[in-house]
């Protein structure tokens, strides 16, 4: 039998995330002490409630960055991978975070509607049309590299659904300028906690998904097995397996059972070079076994 190891990295993230966290972390400190502050001074539950989610979405930010650092550390003896499998924890860490600002907003909001207090419409349009701002400034530096990392998607939905929120509240605050109704603010803390939960629902999902090691989203496992299987001298495939080795990078271990012997060298890189092209595979490693029994002699694996 003959085992080998190959992989391809892709950096799908841009190259100037250090500085995009910095900018977007910055923004949304100075923006979280100006709209708390602002909230207090109104007693408006709507901005207090955006400046919190604002607040948690500062940490996340925090957290994001710190595993994109992390992920770029060499592997070591015993770290083998490296610590690129923090972003996939930086993902759930950020999920668990607005879920927990969720449960805090909606339970105030709750409480306001017995007893509204008086709103200053005026100073909470202002406040957050400086968030649409912020928000959809702070969006707009992690929109090249939503698509490939989750991690990043992350912080993109966050300030892109704060940008609406913020939209939602100035709505809010006019129409308490317009009718009087107080009773309006903790209705839209109300919208706000829906916009939240929506966009992180499937943030949330995923990375618990990878946490756990599931075929990472948008890889066919039945794909990849049909293409190891037509390999040409392929007569069987078993123990494949395929999990989430970072929010950007998935692996793959499998055996090919080849009654002819080895390929060779060049078949192999072939093979990884289709893996890494056709299902974004960047670490594969693959055994080659000449016996049809030989997977009997295998204990502990799980045949998919």
């Amino acid at each position: 039998m003959a085992a080998h190891h190959d992989h391809h990295h892709h950096d799908h993230a841009p190259a100037d995330f250090g500085r995009a966290f910095a900018i977007g972390t910055a923004l949304n400190i100075g923006f979280v002490v100006v709209e708390g502050a602002a909230g207090f001074l109104t007693d408006s539950i709507a901005l207090l409630a955006d400046a919190g989610h604002n607040l948690s979405d500062v940490l996340g930010l925090l957290v994001a960055w710190a595993a994109v650092e992390l992920g770029k550390r060499p592997a070591s003896k015993r770290f083998t991978y490296g610590l690129r499998s923090s972003s996939i924890l930086a993902a759930l860490t950020n999920s668990v975070l607005l879920l927990v600002a969720v449960g805090a907003i909606a339970w105030e909001a709750v409480g306001r509607f017995s007893d509204p207090p008086a709103i200053e419409g005026g100073t909470v349009m202002l406040v957050a049309a400086a968030g649409i701002v912020v928000n959809l400034s702070t969006a707009l530096l992690f929109a090249r590299g939503r698509k490939h990392d989750i991690n990043i998607r992350g912080a993109y939905l966050h300030m892109a659904a704060d940008a609406a929120v913020s939209a939602g509240v100035v709505i809010g605050g006019a129409l308490i300028l317009w009718t009087g109704s107080e009773w309006i603010d903790p209705a839209i803390s109300l919208v706000i906690v829906a916009v939240i939960l929506w966009s992180t629902w499937g943030l949330a999902r995923e990375s618990l998904v990878m946490v756990l090691q599931a075929v990472p989203e948008g890889i066919d496992a039945d794909a990849v097995r049909s293409t190891l299987a037509t390999l040409p001298g392929v007569a069987r495939v078993h123990d494949l397996h395929i999990w989430p080795m970072s929010t950007t990078e998935a692996a793959l271990t499998a055996h090919l059972v080849m009654p002819g012997g080895h390929p060779g060298d060049a078949f192999l890189r072939d093979l990884q070079h289709r893996l890494a092209h056709d299902f974004r595979i960047d670490h594969a490693t693959v055994q080659i076994e000449l016996g049809e029994g030989a997977e009997c002699r295998m204990h502990g694996h799980a045949h998919v």
